[in-house]
């Protein structure tokens, strides 16, 4: 075959696919036409699965099985209208893919509802009956605007004419120190802290119009990078870390060092125009249920304090929020350091002494590598079993879908695709090719008795990082010298107890120690909301983080319990997906389209 015949294959294959792809969606569009339960259920497989994100249901849905997932769209289609679905020009053409092992078509549409425009996806594998016609086993869709209300970018952004040749008024600066100020106003949105969450969404409320205020309380923005470990840089490649908007340079580092990415937030809120006053910390809140709208403290760094009365409260400040210092026998009467590993910095200070960690995770052994290059006898003390991944090739193994390419915008809208079940699902494939790549590292520290596991279920460290924020180790390097006995290993049971000395064990020996790091994680985010919020908003809202019952992230990029209050964090990826969702639903609550529909 030359290669005139191959390019002809190849496009009569392309335009097979596109074909299919569009007769779904057409036979898929008549069917919500009719609102035919059946209709719509005969387009798909029998083990089908959908996923909404606000389009249909105005929530984060996960529906399985064909018959619920018809019984579900024709009653929400009643309100939602949806309509006009298309394969738009400009995004990824249908194409074919394998996913969890299903040969398929794999195709991005949009459409129209009564509130706005939407995107999606769908997955076409051919009828079991042989008969060739395609349906479908996963459906996605996501509301992408809101009518009316869309982002002031590209075509559809500001003109500048209050402010540009402005002669005789305020120009840019002037008017950028104003809004800063809040001297006239009450911001609409306050959101807790300025790292990739809260600069995140405050730069999709920004565009959706939406007046928010970003307090941090370091002094500069960035600096809950910049004041980590000396040695810590992103685990995970650059080319899906990008904030929303602007993209990093394309001469920047494969894996971003802390300071850069700190510095890089700092230039990003500027030119994000997001209002965000530093040094201040948010105190305390009530919300009053007569004005629907929070009361909120929050000391500024010259002692001042300031209350502002926002209608939304966005907790955007991690995972985790305080360090959690475990109460271990003796430690008390240690004579040498003790820190956590939030406030350690560089093993440069102790060169030539000992160092005991406490923990096995991320943390713990990239500390561990920062003292052992500074010439420290240092040792991992570890508690439970840990999942340990190398970070290249198989943590990058979860980076694929941003790895085939195109659009930022269409890797993300495949990734938002997928349901809980699928996504335990793709996470065992995952982890069973992580085990066959780093067989030989696993074996090598099972082999010094450490203790290793790949998750409850062998859905490895993803699922482990959701589920409890923890209990896994990128590994960095430090296994290989763990295995080498480079660096020590102590399993905590063999302590007797801490002395001034070190660690008594209970064979009567110690093993000295000058630092000993806690790398012990830190209370979940309810414990920061029960000493700003009290514990009746705790008790009202429930867990913050983790796997809730539906199987998603409990009252993350979501509405809770508690009007007006949300809650952003994770990984800068997870971040920007989820920001712009979260932003169209507190865009949507102002406008009352949310209560409309509901």
């Amino acid at each position: 075959m030359d290669n005139f015949d191959h390019s002809l294959l190849e496009f009569q294959r392309a335009e097979q696919t596109r074909r299919s792809a569009k007769d779904w969606l057409d036979a898929f569009e008549l069917a919500l036409a009719s609102r035919d339960a059946t209709h719509i259920g005969s387009l798909f497989h029998d083990d089908s699965h959908w996923r909404d994100v606000l389009a249909f249901t105005w929530h984060m849905t996960a529906v399985a099985g064909r018959d619920g997932i018809a019984a579900r769209i024709v009653a929400e289609q009643a309100h939602t209208a949806a309509h006009g679905f298309h394969l738009p020009q400009g995004r990824r053409a249908p194409r074919l893919v394998k996913r969890l092992g299903i040969d398929s078509i794999e195709a991005i549409f949009e459409f129209t509802t009564a509130a706005g425009r939407g995107a999606g996806l769908i997955r076409l594998s051919p009828a079991p009956d042989g008969s060739g016609s395609m349906k479908a086993w996963l459906l996605s869709t996501v509301l992408d605007s809101l009518t009316g209300h869309e982002e002031k970018i590209g075509s559809n952004r500001p003109t500048g004419a209050a402010y540009s040749r402005n002669f005789g008024g305020d120009n840019w600066a002037d008017v950028r120190r104003k809004a800063v100020a809040y001297k006239d106003r009450e911001p609409t949105v306050l959101v807790i802290g300025a790292a990739q969450a809260g600069l995140s969404i405050a730069a999709r409320l920004n565009q959706l119009g939406v007046d928010t205020l970003v307090v941090e309380q370091w002094p500069r923005i960035g600096d809950s990078w910049r004041k980590r470990y000396h040695s810590l840089a992103l685990h995970n490649s650059i080319h899906l870390n990008h904030l929303p908007y602007m993209e990093f340079p394309p001469t920047w580092p494969k894996y971003i060092p802390k300071d850069m990415l700190g510095n890089w937030f700092e230039f990003y809120a500027d030119a994000m125009e997001i209002n965000c006053w530093t040094a201040t910390e948010f105190v305390r809140g009530s919300w009053d249920e007569a004005t629907k709208c929070w009361t909120a403290w929050l000391r500024r760094g010259d002692g001042s304090e300031r209350v502002v009365r926002p209608r939304h409260l966005v907790f955007a400040n991690g995972v985790s929020s305080f360090p959690m210092m475990p109460d271990l026998p003796g430690l008390d009467v240690f004579k040498g350091q003790v820190i956590h590993s939030e406030g350690f910095d560089s093993g440069a200070a102790w060169r030539g002494k000992n160092a005991l960690i406490l923990g096995t995770g991320s943390s713990a052994n990239d500390i561990a590598l920062d003292l052992h290059n500074h010439g420290v006898n240092t040792t991992l003390i570890q508690r439970g079993s840990t999942t340990v991944v190398s970070i290249d090739p198989s943590a990058r193994l979860n980076e694929a879908i941003w790895d085939e390419g195109g659009s930022l915008e269409d890797c993300d809208l495949i990734v938002a695709s997928a349901t809980p079940p699928l996504v335990i699902k793709g996470y065992k494939s995952v982890t069973k090719r992580m085990l066959e790549l780093d067989k030989a590292m696993i074996e090598g520290l099972k082999g010094i008795g450490f203790k290793h596991d790949v998750g409850e279920d062998e859905t490895g460290h993803q699922m482990k990082y959701f589920r409890r924020g923890g209990g896994y180790n990128l590994d960095a390097g430090s296994s290989d010298l763990l295995i080498q006995g480079q660096l020590g290993l102590l399993q905590y049971e063999r302590i007797e107890s801490f002395t001034a000395e070190g660690a008594l064990l209970k064979d009567g020996s110690t093993v000295p120690a000058d630092l000993i790091v806690l790398a012990t994680g830190y209370y979940p985010q309810q414990e920061l909301v029960r000493r700003a919020l009290g514990d009746a908003m705790v008790e009202r809202i429930g867990p913050v983080w983790g796997i809730g019952a539906d199987g998603d992230l409990n009252n993350m990029f979501k509405r809770t319990p508690q009007q007006g209050l949300w809650f952003i964090a994770g990984g800068l990826a997870q971040c920007r997906i989820n920001s712009k969702y979260l932003a169209l639903q507190i865009k949507a609550t102002e406008l009352g389209t949310w209560a409309a529909a509901a």
